[in-house]
């Protein structure tokens, strides 16, 4: 069924006209999506489709735009070498400070974080094929992975001291991350269609049987056994931001794609599909305020991100703090704070560091190139700066910036070392929020201050499946034959908060399941 489309057409009319044979459809075009396909290619599959609603220029998903961190458990150092891709130098090495990062770790980083709440089945999954699907993508796609030091590590007495957990990113972050997708799904023959929207999934007997697509007013019938849906979440679409999250979050900006609005769920939904997980929660973080409202931006990508706070303090326009900004390693909150954010007078803060601290922030986020910043030399003089940005209130930030002096005197920074929690902390008598860790005097000019909101990345809530075959749980438990899910539309995972970079690792981890999942259906129906 070609051209336009024939409503009334019955179902089994439908299925006995096909435009198209496949024996695999990929919905995303994504760093997940792009697992799934290839690994469908080496499971047996020799004809795969991926398709995107997005035109050819946003290939990507919300994958292009991250940092390209991803975390996964390792012994260290030396385990990690080999999926590196230029080798590092014995000077270099010697110089490296790198613990190992065990399963049992990563998997209580995420239970931490979820307080419990993430589906231990997911999790185990995501855990104990961490370390493996890194290899994979590094010697199957040529994914560039690197030793993570500009985001992942201070030189301390030169020496470079990785912290939180997490080592690896790819080279270009996630343009270097889809640019190798691209590259090696042309090499395995995968046919990629853009500006092409899934609008139902195709059943018969129970079963995937295809999926009707629209190409530009074209209707078109695929027929295929199988169907990865890995089209993202929701964080696009402000309608449905609103329902699910709260009204506020209409006002928060995209970080990614303007593309993920949450079709994935609609289709499934048709099918009988099961929901689960934190549909009320998201990764969200500090982000520019001077960032585009609906999508993010191609060329800078991730640097509008701002994620220097734990070496500084944030400020409402009120003049107040409201998040303990050394609660814990900045990937560890990062993705909550961004709520935090939100939920301010007029959706939007104040990050501030003297001069102590200039040195410590990434430049990629904090250059001049990047972002506006307000300087002055007293923090009177700050005040006038920031009632340009909105500041409502000068003599409560004032005050606000004494108490928290006051409660950090004493501290010192030859005992600071940023690389490790070191309860360098506010006095807790004296402070409604405290500052758990790096707390040092905001006293030495000049002094510098950026305007944050909230920058939306993906969201929690979305599809149950089978953690061992990403098959797409119905609302009977059962799974729905041929349809699978990977990436951001996986439900169950995180919940409230989540360790950062997990969030690539878990779409490579179920990405790679589903195409290994798929090559088995195909080769036994």
């Amino acid at each position: 069924m070609h051209g336009a489309r024939k409503a009334d057409v019955s179902e089994r009319e439908q299925v006995s006209r096909w435009d198209h044979h496949y024996q695999c459809v990929v919905v995303g075009s994504g760093h997940a999506g792009s697992c799934a396909a290839l690994s469908a290619i080496d499971s047996g599959c020799r004809r795969v489709l991926m398709i995107d609603k997005c035109p050819k220029e946003w290939v990507g998903g919300n994958g292009y735009f991250t940092a390209g961190a991803m975390r996964c458990a390792h012994e260290g150092l030396e385990d990690l070498l080999g999926v590196l891709g230029n080798p590092i130098s014995e000077e270099e090495r010697k110089s490296i400070d790198l613990d190992m990062y065990t399963k049992e770790m990563f998997e209580g980083d995420i239970q931490r974080l979820s307080d419990g709440r993430s589906d231990d089945g997911l999790v185990k999954e995501l855990v104990d094929q961490s370390r493996d699907v890194v290899g994979w993508l590094s010697k199957r796609i040529g994914v560039p992975f690197v030793l993570s030091t500009n985001r992942q590590a201070y030189e301390v007495n030169g020496r470079q001291k990785f912290w939180g957990g997490m080592a690896l990113s790819v080279n270009h972050g996630g343009k270097g991350l889809i640019e190798a997708h691209q590259k090696a799904l042309k090499d395995a023959g995968v046919d990629l269609w853009f500006d092409t929207k899934a609008i139902k999934l195709m059943m018969h007997n129970g079963e995937i049987c295809g999926i009707e697509v629209d190409q530009m007013g074209s209707y078109i019938n695929i027929r295929s056994p199988a169907v990865v849906l890995a089209c993202g979440g929701y964080e696009a679409s402000p309608d449905m931001r609103a329902k699910y999250l709260g009204s506020g979050w209409q006002q928060a900006r995209v970080r990614g794609t303007p593309f993920n609005t949450g079709d994935g769920f609609v289709l499934a939904a048709a099918v009988g599909a099961q929901t689960t997980g934190d549909w009320e929660g998201c990764h969200s973080t500090c982000w520019d305020a001077e960032a585009g409202l609906n999508a993010g931006e191609r060329e800078l990508t991730n640097q509008y991100t701002k994620s220097g706070y734990p070496l500084g303090l944030m400020i409402n326009f009120r003049g107040l703090r409201f998040v303990d900004e050394g609660e814990d390693y900045r990937n560890f909150t990062y993705a909550k704070f961004g709520k935090a954010i939100l939920a301010q007078p007029g959706g939007a803060a104040f990050q501030l560091w003297d001069a102590k601290m200039l040195d410590y922030l990434r430049k990629e986020e904090y250059g001049d190139e990047i972002v506006t910043k307000k300087w002055a030399q007293t923090l009177e003089e700050m005040v006038g700066e920031l009632e340009d940005w909105g500041l409502e209130n000068k003599g409560q930030f004032l005050s606000t910036l004494r108490a928290y002096n006051q409660a950090v005197q004493g501290n010192q920074i030859q005992q600071w070392n940023p690389a490790i929690k070191d309860g360098l902390s506010t006095n807790r008598k004296v402070l409604r929020i405290p500052k758990s860790n790096w707390a040092l005097p905001v006293d030495t000019a000049p002094f510098m201050a950026v305007k944050v909101a909230c920058g939306i990345t993906f969201t929690f809530g979305g599809l149950a499946i089978d953690p061992k075959t990403t098959g797409v749980l119905a609302h009977t438990g059962n799974v729905i034959p041929g349809l699978f899910c990977a990436g951001e539309m996986v439900g169950g995972l995180f919940y409230g908060n989540y360790p950062g970079g997990s969030g690539l690792t878990a779409g490579a981890v179920f990405g790679r399941k589903a195409g290994v999942c798929v090559g088995q259906r195909v080769l036994h129906s």
